[in-house]
């Protein structure tokens, strides 16, 4: 007996939210791989020092944004070939996602000045230690952090343009005076990604309740079906 037509749209209404599902997937593991490798973060993966929470963060998004595309794949199957099986496991593997993404960002936001702390004192170390030694890697460092944030020293002032002359994105005329220092270049930065990360965050949270409740409706509708027959 197939199913009634209430409960027939419901399954490709779920089919097409698992593939929003997948999409928003994508998302995800996109603006991980973004962060990772955008040029104006990517030099904070690299070397001993790197800040250890926004590396962290980064790769969870990364591994998120995986795990939801092949949820979403396996809901789609679910759907399309009526299985409870199927549909209740990608309900539990819904809900877990769910509650880690609501803890995950109560920590990013609860923890965004820490991320911002944490990058800054990276920039500050390498400063020192490139101040104290000239090493040609910590010039270069600077040099690629300096020109994709366009600042220029700790505090921008003209000890900073001194010591670190050759590394700074090179302005001409007034521009030299307005050039910020990097600390708030990074401040500014990191606030308006996490503004995006968590646009995209609550977008995907919505989605996932409606599919929660779909996978379940679908569910009992097929399992009441076979019994009847």
């Amino acid at each position: 007996m197939g199913l009634p037509g209430g409960i027939t749209c419901v399954k490709y209404l779920m089919f097409i939210f698992n593939l929003l599902f997948w999409l928003a997937g994508t998302g995800v593991l996109a603006v991980g791989l973004w962060l990772r490798f955008d040029p104006k973060t990517r030099n904070l993966f690299e070397g001993e020092s790197s800040p250890y929470v926004f590396y962290t963060g980064v790769y969870i998004l990364i591994a998120a944004g995986a795990l939801m595309m092949v949820v979403g794949f396996f809901g789609c199957c679910g759907a399309i070939q009526e299985s409870p099986c199927l549909l209740g496991l990608f309900f539990f593997f819904l809900l877990v996602i769910f509650a880690v993404e609501v803890a995950a960002g109560i920590w990013g936001f609860s923890n965004q000045s820490k991320v911002v702390d944490d990058i800054t004192q990276f920039y500050r170390q390498t400063y020192s230690n490139y101040k104290e030694n000239k090493q040609d890697a910590l010039k270069e460092t600077l040099r690629l952090l300096q020109e994709r944030l366009n600042c220029c020293g700790p505090s921008n002032t003209a000890e900073d343009l001194k010591i670190l002359e050759g590394t700074c994105p090179k302005k001409d005329g007034l521009e030299t005076l307005i050039i910020k220092s990097c600390p708030d270049a990074i401040d500014e930065v990191f606030n308006s990604k996490l503004h995006i990360i968590g646009a995209v965050g609550i977008g995907i949270g919505v989605i996932m309740i409606f599919g929660m409740v779909f996978s379940m409706m679908l569910c009992c509708a097929i399992r009441k079906t076979r019994e009847i027959v």
